[in-house]
Parts: C-alpha cells; sequence; structure tokens
C-alpha cells in the first residue's frame, strides 16, 4: 500500500467484521486458525502477541475463525509504507492499517531515528497535534494515536508538547518553529473519507521531511516492531513530568504572528462585509473565528450544522471543500439568508482553504486555487509593497508555486521584480525551500498549490487555511471599500499580467500496468526508441518535454531536469507554441492519473472566450491522443 500526499482510496475496514470469504481448509494450531499461508500466518501470529486493543484483536480472531484469508491479505499482507508525507490509511487491524499497534511501532521507528538524528532530543523535545477523527469499530481515533505517540517517545526520556485538545494542521509546524523542537507530529488524515487516518511528519527545521529522512524512518519502524515496555502506557504518560500542554501557549503566539500581516485594521473594524465561514464539521470553527479577531475583521457567520467537530461528517459526501458545489451548499444558503457575499471553507484539518462568491447574477462562483492563489499573491505582494516603498529590497523577495499550479505568479514577477521558483508538487518541498530562502535573509511572500493549500506567512512553512482565511477576509474588506468584488480584481490581475486560465481533472485506474503503459507510449512516441515524446497533441505544436519521471528536459542543454526526479511516479509537462502547458501524473494514494492545463497568454491578449475555447481543444486533444480514456478503460472523474 502507498501512502503519501493525496486522498485514500481504501475501503472502510468496518467490514471486517462481516467478512463473506471463507477458507475451506482452515484449521487450528495450539490455539491459533491457520490459514495455509506461511507468511499470512506468521504476520497474524505476531500481531495477536503485540496487540493489546481489544477490539482489533477481536476482529482479527473473528476472521480466522471465519476463515476469511482474502481478507486477512488485505490486512496483513504489506505494512503500511512510510513515505515523505508520512502514513495515511483506512482505520482497522492489521499492519496495512492505521490502529494502536501501528502507530506505536511508527513512532518507536521515528523516534529511534531522531535519537540518531539528534544528541539534544530529549531535552528539545517533540510536538503532537491530533484532529477529531474516530473510528468506533476498530477503537481507534486521532486523540488516542496521539496519546500512544506520545507514551512511546516518554518511554525513553524525550519531553512531548501534546495539545490537550484538538488543533489545526498548522499549528504543528508553528509550534517546532515557536519553541525549537526536535520534530512535530499530526495525526490527520485532512480531507480524506471518514474511515481514514494519518500519521503527518515534520522535521526540526519547521517543514514536512523530504527523503531521505522517509526511508531511514521506514527502516527504523521494521527494527522497531515489538513494542517497548511503556509504549502502551499512556495512562503513566498523561501524569508524567515530560508531558507538556502547548495549547496556551501556541494558540496565543500562532495569533501574534499572524497579525503581521494585518495591514488594514482600521478599514477591518468598519468594514460591513458579510462573510460565511464553514469548517465542514472539521476543527476549524474556532481557530478561524480567532482569527478573524485578531485581524478586528467582523466574526464570520458560521455553517451551524457544520461548525463542530464529527468524525461521521454527516453533512457532506466527502470532506473535501476542493470539490466544489455539493460541500458549499449551506453555506450558500446561509450566506443567502444573511446577505453575505463570500464564503470561506476549510477542509476538517484546517490547512486548505476554499472560497466562493456570488455574482451580480445570484449565481455562485467558486474560485479554483489557481485563481485564489492569484489573488492572494497579488494582495501580498501589494501589501508588501505598500510597506516597503525602497525599489532594490524587491530583489530580495520570493514566490513559490508548484509545478502543476498556475504560472500567473511568473508573470507577476516579471514585470514586478521579484524572484518567483517552482517546486516539485506538495507543500514538503515548498515549506524546505522556504526555509532555505529564509535562513539566506530572503523574504518568503507567498506560497501555493493549486489544490487549495496557500502559505501565506513564513511564521508556518506548510500551507495554512486559518492564517490564509483572514487574509483573505482583510483582502475582501480592502476590495468591498474600493466597490471591487473578488472576481473583478481577478480580471483585473489577468488584465494587467496577463490570462491564466486552468483546467484540471483526472481519470480513475485501478491498474498499474495500464498507468505504466501509458506512460511508456508518451515516452516512445515515435516508436523509435528512448525520448522520443510526441512533437504534436492533435492540432497543437509541442515545444517542450520534461519528464519528471526520467530526469529528461529537453529546455535543458544536457536534456537533464533540474528539478528532482522520481522513478516511483509517473510525471510529464508538455509545453505547447500556443501558450498552454498540461502535465499528466498520477497519485500518491490513489488510483488516479491527473491532468492540469493551462493556457497563458500575454498581457493584452484579453478575448477570454476564444482562449477558453482554445484551452477546451487543448484539453480535449490530450484526452484523446494521450489519455485515451476508452482504450485504457479509465473511468472519469465523478460528478
Amino acid at each position: 500500500m502507498r501512502v503519501g500526499e493525496g486522498g485514500s482510496s481504501r475501503k472502510p475496514f468496518a467490514s471486517l467484521e462481516t467478512s463473506s470469504v471463507v477458507c475451506q481448509s482452515s484449521n487450528m494450531e495450539n490455539g491459533f486458525s491457520k490459514t495455509g499461508d506461511t507468511k499470512l500466518d506468521k504476520a497474524v501470529r505476531q500481531w495477536l502477541q503485540y496487540d493489546k486493543n481489544p477490539k482489533t484483536v477481536s476482529a482479527v480472531e473473528k476472521l480466522l475463525k471465519d476463515g476469511a484469508v482474502e481478507t486477512l491479505k488485505k490486512c496483513f499482507s504489506s505494512r503500511m509504507e512510510f513515505g515523505t508525507a508520512g502514513l495515511r490509511a483506512a482505520m482497522g487491524p492489521g499492519i496495512a492499517c492505521m490502529n494502536d499497534l501501528t502507530i506505536i511501532q511508527t513512532t518507536q521507528g521515528f523516534c529511534h531515528y531522531l535519537e540518531e538524528s539528534f544528541g539534544n532530543l530529549k531535552e528539545r523535545g517533540v510536538v503532537i497535534g491530533y484532529d477529531a477523527r474516530a473510528h468506533p469499530p476498530s477503537g481507534g481515533s486521532s486523540k488516542q494515536f496521539a496519546q500512544l505517540a506520545a507514551a512511546v517517545f516518554i518511554s525513553r526520556g524525550v519531553l512531548v508538547h501534546l495539545f490537550s485538545d484538538i488543533t489545526p494542521t498548522p499549528f504543528v509546524p508553528f509550534a517546532v518553529s515557536h519553541l525549537g523542537l526536535c520534530a512535530g507530529i499530526m495525526v490527520t488524515a485532512s480531507h480524506n473519507p471518514k474511515q481514514d487516518n494519518g500519521y503527518k511528519v515534520y522535521w526540526d527545521n519547521g517543514a514536512q521531511i523530504v527523503s531521505p529522512h522517509d526511508k531511514a524512518i521506514s527502516k527504523a519502524i521494521e527494527e522497531n516492531l515489538e513494542p517497548w515496555s511503556e509504549s502502551w502506557n499512556t495512562e503513566g504518560a498523561l501524569k508524567s513530568p515530560l508531558l507538556k500542554d502547548p495549547y496556551k501557549d501556541i494558540h496565543t503566539n500562532y495569533f501574534k504572528a499572524i497579525q503581521k500581516h494585518c495591514l488594514h485594521r482600521e478599514l477591518n473594524k468598519s468594514s460591513e462585509v458579510k462573510i460565511v465561514h464553514t469548517s465542514v464539521h472539521g476543527v476549524g470553527h474556532t481557530f478561524v473565528q480567532s482569527a478573524f479577531e485578531a485581524f478586528d475583521l467582523h466574526p464570520p457567520y458560521a455553517v451551524v450544522e457544520q461548525k463542530e467537530p464529527d468524525p461521521e461528517f454527516p453533512t457532506v459526501k466527502y470532506p473535501n471543500p476542493e470539490e466544489g458545489e455539493g460541500v458549499l451548499t449551506l453555506s450558500f444558503s446561509l450566506a443567502e439568508t444573511e446577505g453575505a457575499n463570500v464564503v470561506l471553507a476549510n477542509d476538517p484539518d484546517a490547512d486548505r482553504l476554499a472560497v466562493a462568491e456570488r455574482q451580480e447574477s445570484g449565481q455562485w462562483r467558486v474560485l479554483s486555487g489557481n485563481e485564489l492563489g492569484a489573488l492572494l499573491g497579488w494582495w501580498m505582494f501589494h501589501c508588501w509593497r505598500e510597506q516597503s516603498p525602497d525599489d532594490a529590497a524587491v530583489k530580495h523577495v520570493y514566490m513559490l508555486a508548484s509545478t502543476v499550479s498556475s504560472k500567473i505568479l511568473r508573470a507577476i514577477a516579471v514585470k514586478e521584480g521579484f524572484h518567483f521558483e517552482e517546486t516539485l508538487t506538495g507543500f514538503k518541498w515548498m515549506g524546505n525551500r522556504a526555509r532555505e530562502l529564509l535562513d539566506r535573509g530572503k523574504t518568503v511572500l507567498f506560497a501555493f498549490e493549486e489544490a487549495i493549500g496557500y502559505m501565506c506567512s513564513p511564521s508556518v512553512l506548510d500551507k495554512d487555511g486559518v492564517s490564509a482565511a483572514a487574509i483573505a477576509g482583510e483582502m475582501v474588506s480592502y476590495l468591498a471599500d474600493k466597490h471591487k468584488s473578488l472576481s473583478q480584481q481577478l480580471t483585473a490581475i489577468y488584465e494587467e499580467y496577463g490570462y491564466h486560465l486552468s483546467k484540471n481533472s483526472y481519470f480513475i485506474c485501478h491498474d498499474q500496468d495500464v498507468i505504466r503503459s501509458l506512460f511508456e507510449r508518451l515516452r516512445n512516441y515515435g516508436g523509435d526508441g528512448k525520448d522520443s515524446y510526441p512533437s504534436k497533441c492533435g492540432p497543437f505544436s509541442i515545444t517542450a518535454v520534461r519528464d519528471l519521471t526520467t530526469g529528461y528536459d529537453s529546455n535543458q542543454p544536457d536534456n537533464k531536469a533540474i528539478l528532482p526526479t522520481s522513478r516511483s511516479s509517473q510525471m510529464i509537462t508538455f509545453t505547447f507554441s500556443n501558450g498552454g502547458v498540461a502535465t499528466m501524473r498520477t497519485s500518491g494514494t490513489e488510483p488516479k492519473i491527473k491532468y492540469y492545463t493551462e493556457l497563458c497568454a500575454a498581457p493584452g491578449n484579453s478575448d477570454v472566450e476564444h482562449l477558453k475555447k482554445e484551452l477546451d481543444q487543448l484539453v480535449d486533444a490530450i484526452i484523446e491522443n494521450f489519455l485515451e480514456p476508452q482504450k485504457n478503460k479509465l473511468q472519469p472523474k465523478p460528478e
């Protein structure tokens, strides 16, 4: 099972208790029901020896009794792989799932690696946060997992800052930097389905880990599978003098830190703008209310049905505001009742932000991640420029975006004179690059990814939906004072810096062989060997190709890509003569082939309808010629 940045494709393991798969030849030996598979028997036997959670033990014993070999194989055939995004999987029994035992084993490996990496780990310590997820069938919850992780570290004499209550993900990297800690752990599955959970890790620089840390931690986990004597002792850990609660300190200092980005306080106080906010049954409500208060903005109207944390996410099919209108139905209804024109939505762990605006027609427009990135990028530079009239200072200013995100920041940077850099997909790359730049005395104003992730403050070297919500609130207030809507300001940005229209989606494919052959076909398009990429896609001419799976980049003198490459995932980018850019890539955790397309027009080319039509034609050509959904039996994104 592969884990990483995205969502989860696994089925809930709550269904384990009612499995109908029966093994005809199962038998009992010394009280242990053998499955006929030696490797599986060994894994299950070890599990039952180590696990002390009665619910997961009982579930495994029932599967053995029922002879449910196929289900046991799903749970025990392969351990969750610890990647740069940590772990993410369904909660349930077995080494393939998130549960008490796998949390202990993971934390023991992580602790061991930290002991090797930091001579002062015990004194400096770690921070652990958690969201509100819970899975009653397996007895697992984010809070329980966080307490077990704390028990592991405390058993080794390590100082642990364990939040006493649920917290947004951004508070963990903030705490690492603010308290000068060795590492941070956030127990969350972000916007994944309700049965999932995750374990996200930060290094002492305040950013998510990158390779080779993940491989070394993974190795250490395998070497520390047997629970240490005190690893299950959460009761003792919670009474230990090594346990600290950072909640009050971090809450106070986080809101103090983000106030540096509040530059229109008097305007905020007098603004009559009405904003609705939803936390989509996650942790965000309290913290966004506090962020608005820190900016002297009027508190946003909260969607009552969704403001309390609820691990069942009862009002939405998927708790992901990226899905757009379906998640925001209740928000729109409240906005219409209260006369609000703007809706802000966080995902359940409050590290992402979605924004929607009511148009003059009465219809709601959900801004894409790229559109909100353009607005926030413009706003952050506008505010910086107001504070920094010195022309020379702009040479030390940086903005970052992932390579599959809009190139609009590049266009703004070219005209305004600051630096723009692209990174690989994922905030771990932007966070680490931001840290390097900050250490060199540079100003990192803003970073974003199209998947509604925004870093508006260098206080948190990760995406942060709480600070982004307050900063977006101030931007809305400022624009309203100028009698401008978000949509009108977005048009003004495009008119000044060039239209950047994007269209992103995905196809579902469960067959790894089909995915591999699809991408290999693109690498051997001419049929004459290696690096024979297509020169056209339908009527559109291709001017450059970058393949971050193989490390090929036709734009470089030596044809070698500058960005890091990885053979474990597929990613090819095509640049077209008409200003179009298209990237096709696989997802780290979902059975998806994603595509990201953008048409970048020069300033002055404002025939939007023509540009939209051209982008649609480009996307159709990519689907028909490169993805071939009918031939490859790809399922389109569900509506």
